[in-house]
């Protein structure tokens, strides 16, 4: 086995992850994911989460570009596309991924503004006289 791909999508975040076996490094964008994201420890729980639940974080290198959205959309994009590269790998990991909801897309995406609005929800002041 060469590389394995899976893509990971969340609001605006797009991130094609590559699986290669190795030591379990992680490069995103060219960097680190320290690098990247920041020393956060949430941050790094939430991108070795998937490999953590099977046992693969020391066997797998991912190499990953993300692109577009916020830094939580594109961690949870990370870990969406791990979680089907690793589904890829071994389908008997299935069960265990989607039980944890990593397989699942989660669809919630920003509300648009409307006229007459000053954001998607709030309403400007309402003055009765």
């Amino acid at each position: 086995m060469e590389q394995v791909h899976g893509i990971g999508r969340r609001k605006r975040a797009v991130a094609r992850v590559y699986l290669r076996p190795g030591t379990g490094q992680i490069t995103i964008n060219g960097k680190t994911s320290e690098d990247y994201f920041g020393k956060r420890t949430g941050y790094q729980d939430i991108l070795k989460s998937p490999l953590v639940e099977t046992q693969m974080l020391q066997q797998y290198d991912m190499i990953v570009t993300v692109r577009g959205g916020g830094t939580i959309g594109q961690v949870e994009a990370v870990r969406h596309g791990c979680a089907r590269a690793l589904e890829r790998v071994n389908p008997a990991f299935r069960p265990a991924l989607k039980s944890l909801g990593f397989l699942t897309r989660d669809a919630r995406e920003k509300e648009r503004k409307k006229y007459g609005q000053p954001k998607a929800r709030k309403k400007f002041q309402f003055s009765k006289r």
